[in-house]
């Protein structure tokens, strides 16, 4: 039982309440969760001496605990999203999120960093989790023209969380007196507190429309029998190919750009090492990164737009095989032209970003709206593994060549061409959902709704 507040029935729009409310309530949240990309600025504080102290490899758990708790949270919380509705969704990831920034602050404050990493880790990645998938569906009946448009507003809001997360966490340490075990404690507790204020807005401002509620001057399009399965449960999604084929696609296409992200600093110091000015390297690769974050928040936004002038299957074809493409310059030519690799990288972390905020839209085209959003939340279990798909490759590869060598990413940049044209033939082979899927006995649909 929840809250009658929160639940659906309680939040449907009056008439004339606009559409372009729901995005800022959807980014609220996003912005919020977000934050998980910030987690390097905390794993450089606590491996410090002047903090615990500890391995990369160890203050890396929280991270990497968190992306697999997304995945399956969303997973196994996806049906009960879409049941009880958006507000009950993001009053949930609100507390998850917020608790376990507070128990990780307990984690710092009492030198006890398994509580870190259950906190930020387990129960912080089940807010992530939550409120990932929480604005999808609603998002998708509020922009029936757009919903490539409205996903990618809110999607692109976690990928945009850390450009406002890093420079807030760095500020914070610095004013309670620079790093420590107490400031990092005291910055968990104010950030736990500050985004539960501020997630709060959209738990209040979201809105599900009227059953029979479209935008003006719209017209849905036409059914045409064998073309579209207009209402499949998430129960029977994963029974069908395209799903597989979808999970392929993502997890493939998110790996590749993980590839980039994750050890971003890295390449980029190897590509263009200037050992008479290692700081001026240092700060350029630090740029680096950040504009690599850009082009991840911007292409969430720009790509899915383009989405639905294009269609979907026409625009994961520019992600994987234009993306493959660029990998297989960076691998022929590796250093050869500075301002090529910058673009040919700052694309493909544009289509990394992009894929997250397509594939709700792409997921709408196959199944429909009901319960895309639980359907959603199954197929971001390809997120988890990519998460850890991604670095290990990369990393294994590169940390068994030689040091400050272009050559020593090769064979990691050759995984990924093999990664994405397996992609680009799973995007080829999808096609319409059989109507044998689609739910029509009122009695099927319920019970598809409490799976």
């Amino acid at each position: 039982m929840s809250p009658a507040i929160l639940e659906k029935s309680r939040i449907v729009a009056p008439p004339g309440w606009s559409r372009w409310l729901i995005p800022p309530a959807a980014l609220a949240i996003h912005l919020a969760i977000g934050q998980a990309y910030a987690w390097s600025v905390f794993k450089a504080a606590i491996s410090s001496d002047k903090s615990l102290g500890l391995s990369g490899t160890l203050t890396a758990i929280p991270f990497q605990l968190a992306i697999v708790m997304l995945g399956l949270s969303a997973a196994v919380l996806g049906t009960r999203v879409e049941t009880h509705g958006p507000r009950w969704a993001m009053a949930m990831s609100l507390t998850f999120f917020s608790s376990g920034l507070l128990v990780s602050a307990l984690g710092m404050s009492l030198d006890q960093f398994w509580l870190v990493i259950l906190g930020y880790g387990v129960i912080g990645g089940i807010g992530l989790g939550i409120g990932y998938i929480s604005p999808v569906s609603t998002l998708m009946k509020w922009f029936p023209d757009r919903p490539g448009m409205a996903t990618g507003i809110a999607i692109m809001g976690f990928g945009g969380g850390a450009l406002i997360a890093s420079p807030l966490t760095s500020k914070l340490f610095t004013a309670y007196g620079g790093i420590s075990d107490a400031s990092i404690a005291k910055t968990f507790l104010t950030l736990g507190i500050g985004y539960a204020v501020f997630m709060a807005l959209g738990v209040v401002l979201i809105r599900v429309p009227a059953d029979d509620w479209k935008p003006k001057g719209w017209t849905p399009p036409v059914a045409v029998a064998g073309v579209q399965a207009a209402k499949v449960s998430a129960a029977n999604a994963i029974k069908t190919p395209q799903f597989w084929l979808l999970w392929i696609v993502l997890c493939f296409n998110v790996t590749a750009g993980i590839g980039i992200l994750e050890r971003a600093a890295g390449i980029y110091t190897d590509f263009f090492p200037d050992p008479t000015a290692p700081e001026a390297i240092a700060s350029a690769a630090a740029g680096f990164v950040a504009f690599l974050s850009l082009t991840n928040m911007l292409g969430r936004f720009l790509w899915s737009s383009v989405s639905d002038l294009v269609g979907r299957k026409n625009i994961y074809r520019i992600y994987l095989g234009g993306g493959a493409l660029l990998y297989l310059y960076i691998t022929l030519f590796t250093n050869n032209n500075k301002v090529l690799f910058l673009v040919s990288a700052l694309l493909i972390l544009s289509f990394y970003g992009a894929g997250f905020a397509t594939m709700p839209a792409y997921l709408k085209d196959l199944f429909g709206t009901y319960q895309v959003g639980a359907i959603h939340g199954r197929l971001l279990t390809a997120w988890s593994v990519a998460g850890v798909l991604g670095p290990l490759i990369v990393n294994a590869i590169a940390d068994a060549g030689e040091p400050g060598t272009t050559s020593r990413y090769v064979p990691a940049f050759i995984t990924m061409i093999c990664l994405l044209a397996v992609g680009f033939v799973a995007n080829e082979l999808i096609k319409p959902v059989d109507p044998k899927f689609s739910e029509t006995d009122p009695e099927v649909e319920k019970a598809g709704a409490t799976s």
